[in-house]
């Protein structure tokens, strides 16, 4: 880009159900910027989605490498025209097409698109990846070139210590604090003044680790973990490229309930049993500590970050004695128990739920309860355990209906929130039950949507002569926008959808902006088959 860069995220820093595969650089808060290939190469794959990446232009360079641009507001020049051509041929908004290689060819510092806030953006930037073209691994992007003024060594924020077996006792941190917190003196980390690191058995640690670039305030993931006690190397892990197909395993990876209810990013340094990823070392315990009553237990952290800034964590861990941990707490187990190796079911008075094998990171007591049906519901909650607990498979959910509605067909599956908030989760009816496949533990009922969307124009008038694009929004009120289908004089015309603003936009083109007197028409379905439409006609 033509400003200098500044990084929102980078590269391996923890997200929910990923690890970001590449950098994201901020755009002064806006849309519309000059986004340049970083190197001679041709255009290998070009996909546009209303969500993930949205508008994202894919370039395979000579050295083996490919680079990868997201988020995009607009394509340009012959990549623009591609793009379109076969999203008409298509006749739909989202396409994914590999053109040959050498048919799109760019050179280093081209202008091939505009950077926007589109697919699953939530602010305008740029995402930046850098991928191996062979396999397509996503690999550190500041290995190749990417210069980032970085002088400021990793920020190590807490400490935890984990049970790891049902004998083990881990002492209670100080006023409900969700670890042991942490002090910096001189160059070296250590526990806090007062603060004690006191087990007893086989435990495990984990690390509240984060990164800062010297010209953004942004949080960031660090890159490497090593870990020794009493000299012996016992645990490392390092973030250097990632595998698409493993990516979920990030929820194992991180203490994912404190990642996703109090935004901290804490580094198991230990491996879950059904944690595929490939980015431990050799060492034999793994991460693994045995504690024994009295025992004193020295322990060092070297933390790195993507420009080889190192922090340095030294501390001792105490081994309780049995009278100082038959006084800890330790939480009541409730639920039955689901192995992560094999399926599983769990089945109530109008429940079914089955998990299949590796859907879990490790063995897990799943909890249920019901409540009474919330408004428009027609069954119970159904609450199936914790969605602070993650799932990597989808399990799937069967609620009974015990008195079907006529239109069986617009019955649907919903995840309620703490807040009421629902979420539609699809699913078909049969026999008086309505199945779906569900990511993440949670609350659950069933719901009938028979209204269709509501189509509302925003700039649509009689007189569009001079004007660019014309848009309309599209809202839902619970199955959410399924199909839609424009035409102008009976002629299918691209729309696209922007779900963060629930609008469909067309951009005259020259399949559509002919002059003279036009009939545009806009049809739409719901994800339970609830249609609508709109016809206006205007003059070009």
């Amino acid at each position: 880009m033509d400003i200098p860069l500044e990084l929102s995220g980078n590269f391996m820093e923890l997200r929910s159900d990923h690890f970001h595969s590449g950098l994201d650089f901020k755009t002064l808060g806006r849309e519309g910027l000059n986004v340049k290939a970083v190197g001679d190469g041709w255009v290998s794959r070009i996909k546009i989605s209303p969500w993930g990446y949205g508008k994202a232009v894919y370039i395979d360079h000579p050295n083996g490498t490919t680079s990868v641009y997201g988020h995009l507001k607009e394509l340009k020049g012959a990549i623009a025209k591609a793009t379109l051509d076969a999203q008409y041929k298509a006749r739909d908004y989202s396409i994914d097409i590999t053109p040959e290689a050498g048919a799109l060819p760019v050179k280093a510092g081209e202008v091939i698109a505009l950077s926007g806030n589109t697919g699953g953006s939530t602010a305008p930037h740029l995402h930046f990846e850098i991928r191996r073209t062979s396999d397509q691994h996503a690999l550190d992007p500041e290995a190749y070139g990417i210069d980032l003024p970085d002088t400021t060594p990793p920020l190590l924020l807490g400490l935890r210590i984990e049970a790891l077996e049902p004998n083990s006792r881990v002492a209670p941190y100080p006023l409900k604090a969700k670890g042991l917190a942490l002090q910096k003196l001189d160059s070296t980390y250590t526990l806090k003044t007062g603060t004690e690191a006191k087990a007893l058995g086989a435990i495990a640690l984990s690390l509240n680790a984060i990164d800062k670039y010297d010209n953004s305030g942004n949080s960031c993931g660090i890159r490497s973990i090593e870990l020794w006690v009493d000299g012996v190397p016992t645990f490392s892990c390092h973030l250097d490229e990632i595998d698409f197909g493993l990516q979920r395993f990030c929820n194992a990876y991180m203490e994912y309930d404190l990642f996703k209810r109090n935004d901290l990013n804490y580094n198991r340094c230990y491996r879950l049993p059904n944690n595929k990823l490939a980015v431990y070392g050799p060492e034999a315990a793994q991460g693994r500590i045995v504690l024994a009553s009295g025992e004193q237990r020295a322990v060092r952290f070297r933390v790195t970050d993507a420009n080889g800034n190192v922090s340095i964590l030294r501390f001792t861990l105490v081994g309780a004695t049995a009278t100082e941990a038959a006084a800890w707490s330790v939480p009541t187990e409730q639920g039955e128990l689901f192995s992560y190796k094999n399926e599983n079911t769990l089945q109530r008075p109008g429940l079914r739920f089955n998990l299949g094998p590796n859907a879990l990171y490790q063995y897990e007591r799943i909890t249920y309860t019901t409540r009474p049906a919330p408004a428009k519901a027609l069954t119970p909650l159904h609450i199936v355990h914790d969605p602070l607990v993650p799932l990597h498979i989808a399990g799937e959910l069967a609620v009974e209906v015990s008195k079907p509605p006529a239109r069986t067909d617009k019955l649907l599956l919903v995840k309620v929130a703490d807040n009421g908030a629902v979420s539609a989760q699809g699913g078909h009816y049969a026999n008086g039950w309505v199945t779906s496949k569900v990511k993440s533990f949670g609350a659950y009922t069933v719901m009938l949507d028979t209204i269709a969307p509501k189509i509302t124009p925003l700039d649509l008038k009689a007189d569009m002569k001079g004007r660019k694009t014309f848009g309309l929004k599209v809202a839902d009120d619970l199955s959410g926008l399924d199909q839609w289908s424009g035409t102008l004089d009976g002629e299918w015309i691209l729309l696209e959808f922007e779900p963060k603003s629930k609008t469909l936009r067309h951009t005259f083109d020259d399949r559509s902006n002919a002059p003279g007197k036009h009939t545009f028409k806009l049809e739409v379905n719901d994800d339970r088959g609830n249609r609508n439409s709109y016809t206006t006609t205007f003059t070009r």
